[in-house]
């Protein structure tokens, strides 16, 4: 039973891990790329490390490794993202809505662009 357990948590690891790859080869932007690589990487590396905890059966360092990268992925491809808008680099034509460039021109925003 607990074979069939990690088989199911390793596949769908893998799964989301492909779906990344995926994401990174096809997407056109640097947005949509961090997007979907951060998404899909974490809950692929979710259930990888799940089978290991299902294997051997001791989830410390597993969860500890599972918290790090739930709290650190998102805050760094929101810091790519950012760093990547501050620079110029542009979207696609398919992204149709650019709120920080809309909020921008009303002055209501101020952009650290230092």
């Amino acid at each position: 039973m607990i074979e069939i357990i990690a088989c199911l948590a390793l596949l769908t690891g893998t799964f989301f891990i492909a779906i990344a790859a995926l994401g990174l080869a096809r997407m056109p932007d640097i947005y949509s790329r961090a997007h979907a690589v951060t998404k899909a990487t974490t809950l692929g590396m979710a259930g990888v490390l799940s089978a290991s905890i299902a294997v051997f059966g001791s989830p410390g360092a597993e969860l500890l490794v599972m918290l790090f990268v739930v709290l650190t992925n998102p805050v760094g491809a929101h810091m790519i993202a950012r760093s990547a808008y501050l620079n110029g680099i542009p979207m696609t034509e398919m992204s149709i809505l650019d709120e920080m460039k809309r909020a921008g021109e009303h002055g209501s925003v101020d952009h650290d662009t230092d």
